[in-house]
């Protein structure tokens, strides 16, 4: 930069320390921070290669991530009008691929490379989170396909990625690392995020387990694809798990079997749900909304004498 912009050392200096905190450029190794030495950078858009909104430098200053999440909800709306059921569970992949509008989603995915995320409250995280981590399915469901087996499954969740504020968050790590309070997810040896990962201060202090109900992988089993809004996130997802387990997917109660089936989800996150079977199904019945299931399913509780299972999740792709 001396030689080629004129600049002096300290002017030098400044601007790499701008570039750096502009997430326009991150460390080949070494602090985050810019530093007059040897070190080496990168362009934001050259150091994730499996993201699927780099390759393009991001055309804008740091915005937060409230601002860049209206406009993203309002084109995001748009589209999952068009192109996604009324009942929010299935999705026109082929068409919505050849749309202008999911183009112009993809110019705007570019410009999370350099959104604000830190200072998010636990509202504006939920609502954020979860509308990039089911517009980032729907993405990756486009450019990869859709996973056949478990082994590609879990190479999905853990390849298909966005770059936000400077850092590399796939799906793995929204729903586990962000949404999750940093908890192991399922076949995960380890947390998404070590205690000196960056990505570490922008997660939920503690795990949520409403978002279960709000996240779609893009199978037929999974809750409904909505959107949310920060202001009412809470009340929505309570109202999406409603949904959920008024529906055969979510829950079913046989009171002549004296028999409980649940989701698969329930299983998998046993441990945001209670952690035991009683209290799994505590908790489903203290968020099931008033109705005949409920009513069984109170009998049943109350009577301490019923069975426990899980529904078969249909991993089939959600496509129409």
């Amino acid at each position: 930069m001396n030689n080629n912009k004129g600049f002096d050392e300290g002017k030098a200096v400044d601007v790499g320390k701008k570039l750096v905190s502009k997430k326009f450029i991150n460390p080949l190794h070494g602090k985050p921070e810019f530093e007059d030495s040897d070190a080496l950078y990168k362009l934001v858009e050259h150091d994730k290669a499996a993201a699927l909104n780099i390759g393009t430098t991001a055309e804008c200053y740091s915005v937060p991530a409230t601002e860049h999440s209206e406009a993203m909800r309002e084109l995001v709306l748009n589209l999952y009008a068009e192109y996604i059921s009324p009942d929010g569970k299935r999705v026109d992949y082929k068409a919505m691929a050849k749309s202008t509008m999911f183009q112009s989603y993809c110019q705007l995915a570019i410009q999370l490379q350099r959104v604000e995320v830190d200072n998010l409250t636990r509202k504006e995280k939920l609502a954020f989170f979860i509308n990039v981590y089911n517009a980032l399915v729907i993405h990756a469901q486009i450019i990869y396909g859709q996973p056949k087996n478990v082994w590609q499954r879990y190479r999905f969740f853990n390849i298909a990625s966005y770059v936000i504020g400077g850092e590399i968050f796939s799906l793995q790590s929204i729903e586990n690392g962000v949404l999750r309070a940093n908890q192991r997810g399922i076949a995960q040896i380890m947390k998404p995020f070590s205690s000196s990962d960056p990505q570490l201060k922008i997660a939920l202090m503690e795990p949520e387990p409403l978002i279960h109900f709000a996240l779609n992988c893009g199978a037929r089993s999974c809750p409904a694809i909505q959107i949310f809004n920060a202001k009412d996130v809470d009340a929505l997802l309570i109202t999406a798990a409603e949904g959920f387990l008024e529906g055969d997917d979510g829950c079913s109660v046989n009171l002549g079997k004296r028999e409980i089936r649940l989701s698969q989800i329930f299983k998998w996150y046993k441990v945001d749900f209670g952690g035991t079977d009683r209290k799994v199904a505590a908790w489903v019945y203290n968020h099931m909304a008033d109705g005949i299931k409920k009513r069984d399913m109170k009998k049943l509780l109350d009577s301490s004498s019923y069975k426990l299972s899980y529904l078969p999740y249909d991993w089939r792709s959600n496509a129409k």
